[in-house]
């Protein structure tokens, strides 16, 4: 019997490799279709600002509570949206610029468990965004204004 090539090892050795590796994943693939999921065991708003703009699209974050304790994002996918007054488009409600009701009621509920639905009250923006922000030289020379009260004279 003669001694084999260094080259003729590796390729024996790869070649079992592959034929382990293979059944390995077809494996580990049929028994992660079998493993539970995390099941959603509420919902939330925690939402990114405390009114909405018109005109725009507003993101609306509802974030699932997993049975282990973590919280997760959930998406369209995972939630039905309803609101009384504008559409929306995935997560994001949008809002016509000539929309005129001080707020909107977000209604969510859990696809996969309709029992679960949560509603929040949103306000609408009523002031404007100004159409330039101050510079940084403009804060820094901006003198205090004298109508308001310092908190060291507080006489």
């Amino acid at each position: 019997m003669t001694p084999m090539q260094p080259w003729h090892a590796v390729y024996a050795l790869r070649t079992k490799f592959f034929q382990l590796k293979i059944p390995v994943f077809i494996a580990l693939l049929l028994i992660t279709n079998y493993l539970p999921a995390q099941k959603v065991d509420s919902i939330a708003f925690h939402l990114y600002t405390d009114s909405l703009k018109k005109g725009t699209h507003n993101y609306i974050n509802v974030d699932g509570k997993l049975d282990n304790g973590k919280w997760r994002p959930l998406s369209s996918k995972e939630i039905s949206f309803s609101t009384t007054a504008g559409a929306f488009e995935g997560n994001d409600l949008v809002l016509s610029e000539n929309f005129k009701p001080e707020w909107v009621e977000i209604t969510a509920s859990l696809k996969s468990n309709a029992a679960q639905v949560i509603k929040t009250r949103v306000w609408i923006k009523k002031i404007p965004d100004p159409d330039r922000l101050p510079t940084v030289d403009e804060i820094m020379n901006k003198k205090p204004d004298s109508t308001k009260r310092s908190k060291r004279n507080k006489n």
